[in-house]
């Protein structure tokens, strides 16, 4: 009498490839805690559609602190407070959007890390969704100050100029290291459309915006707002 082997249940390679993919973003996201991320999905599109690409990788203590406190001042005023999402600017963002002002977002630094390095750019749902997944992920694993480096290093900053080191030198002829606290609000300051803006030759709503900025960013050193950023 000859040992059959028990028959192989049916439901066993369709748990493993279900595993595989939920272990897959945090692979990619562990990954990435310690290695540079290559190319992002938008700087390929943009690419291709004739923008070129300046991508150029600079650790965070070979970017100016003006740079950060200027991104925080710019676009996520409570970085270091919050876990990923920032519920008060998510909640007036929708209030100013169902009152018919101008259409506002209320995404965090990690919200837009967690969608530039790992995602597509648009609006639909499974996107997003997946955007508050990754965002989850990255808080968890990275340190606020590993956010903030890759973030300055994939943002789009220009036509075809990704990070803090491209843009110092596309927009003013030096390494990110040497930005001044003007040329940094200005750079923050075009963040929302890099390719519709100038930072090396504003015009009147870049200088008013980067004035902003500026001021702002003031604050954001004086008390603190950085700390979890900058040593």
């Amino acid at each position: 009498m000859t040992d059959e082997a028990p028959p192989r249940r049916k439901g066993r390679p369709i748990l493993t490839a279900l595993l595989i993919l939920a272990l897959l973003p945090f692979g990619g996201v562990v990954l990435h805690a310690v290695v540079p991320p290559p190319l992002t999905v938008l700087m390929v599109r943009q690419f291709l559609a004739g923008e070129g690409l300046d991508y150029r990788w600079r650790g965070l203590d070979d970017i100016s602190p003006h740079l950060v406190t200027s991104a925080i001042a710019s676009e996520d005023a409570r970085f270091c407070s919050h876990g990923g999402f920032d519920f008060k600017a998510i909640e007036q963002a929708l209030k100013a959007n169902e009152n018919g002002g101008r259409m506002r977002g209320g995404s965090t630094i990690s919200q837009q890390t967690a969608k530039n390095v790992f995602l597509w750019p648009g609006r639909d749902w499974v996107r997003k969704g997946l955007e508050a997944g990754y965002t989850v992920l990255i808080e968890t694993v990275w340190s606020k100050r590993r956010i903030m480096e890759v973030y300055l290093n994939v943002a789009e900053m220009g036509p075809g100029i990704y990070g803090a080191e491209a843009a110092a030198r596309h927009w003013f002829g030096k390494s990110a290291a040497d930005l001044t606290p003007r040329e940094a609000a200005r750079i923050a300051a075009i963040l929302p459309a890099p390719r519709r803006y100038n930072a090396g030759s504003p015009g009147p709503y870049v200088r008013r915006r980067a004035a902003r900025v500026q001021a702002s960013a003031r604050v954001v050193r004086n008390e603190e707002l950085a700390a979890c950023v900058l040593r």
